[in-house]
């Protein structure tokens, strides 16, 4: 069993829009959680995750408009998050990977099963909260 978690999502919307989704505090608090995310390596982070608590991210990696990996749930899951954008005919696809979960504690094991069922949806989420926002292409 992988200890990873990876999707691909086509979106019927132009790279920009996705990346806005994926970076944007205000966009990214529609479709997954409140948090003050930035496109910045090194930007220190906190999402709301609710009746998970806060969980402390910080960016790794960025590739301004086209990439995106941060540490989620430091301290806690010490899971790796990775948005990768590829221009498409007509749209997006977004190659998605959550990855370093332990799946030799209950928690990461839970957490690995929680999110490997909870993320395509929430994927879905994005593409209703792109299908909001202005298209770039009019």
């Amino acid at each position: 069993m992988t200890n990873a978690i990876r999707l691909e999502h086509r979106f019927d919307h132009p790279q920009e829009a996705v990346w806005a989704a994926l970076t944007t505090p205000q966009l990214l608090a529609r479709w997954w959680a409140p948090g003050n995310i930035a496109p910045i390596a090194g930007h220190r982070f906190t999402m709301d995750m609710g009746s998970w608590g806060l969980q402390q991210c910080e960016v790794r990696t960025v590739e301004p408009g086209t990439a995106i990996s941060f540490l989620f749930s430091e301290g806690m899951l010490d899971t790796t998050i990775t948005w990768q954008l590829v221009e498409a005919a007509d749209g997006t696809v977004l190659q998605f990977e959550h990855a370093g979960f332990n799946l030799d504690t209950p928690m990461g094991r839970t957490a690995y099963e929680g999110m490997g069922s909870g993320w395509p949806g929430l994927l879905n989420r994005l593409d209703g909260i792109l299908a909001g926002l202005p298209d770039a292409r009019q």
